[in-house]
């Protein structure tokens, strides 16, 4: 008996757990400096299952729109994270998102290969869009 309850509440509080998990759904949008300073708009279409983060991530490129899936996305009460790689010539390209989500806004750190290979850092915010 004393088992059975301890595997009901268990999976009552994983229950509870995903409920309170950040309402991060939806568009969201954030600038980055791009060629020249020039600033950038990129766009986060994100879909939350439960602590499973999916969508794309979209940013203006030389051809047109680069539209990278996410990988290994994860919700974690307010705090998400997630991956996208893109083909770069013969190269491979990761960048890592990591956030906090407060309401219509997400603080995130982008952390992506610098020309020299070695990690770079930024901090953008992104805003829930409206439209």
């Amino acid at each position: 008996m004393t088992k059975k309850l301890l595997f009901v509440t268990t999976i009552l509080l994983a229950l509870c757990l995903t409920a309170f998990a950040a309402d991060v759904t939806g568009k969201w949008t954030f600038e980055q400096q791009g060629r020249g300073g020039n600033p950038t708009t990129v766009t986060l279409n994100l879909k939350a299952d439960g602590g499973k983060l999916t969508g794309t991530v979209v940013r203006p490129g030389r051809n047109g729109n680069m539209e990278a899936q996410i990988t290994d996305g994860k919700v974690d009460g307010n705090n998400i994270s997630f991956k996208t790689s893109q083909q770069m010539g013969d190269n491979t390209i990761t960048t890592e998102y990591s956030g906090t989500v407060n309401g219509d806004s997400i603080s995130l750190k982008v952390t992506r290969p610098g020309r020299d290979g070695s990690p770079m850092t930024s901090e953008v915010t992104a805003k829930r869009a409206t439209t």
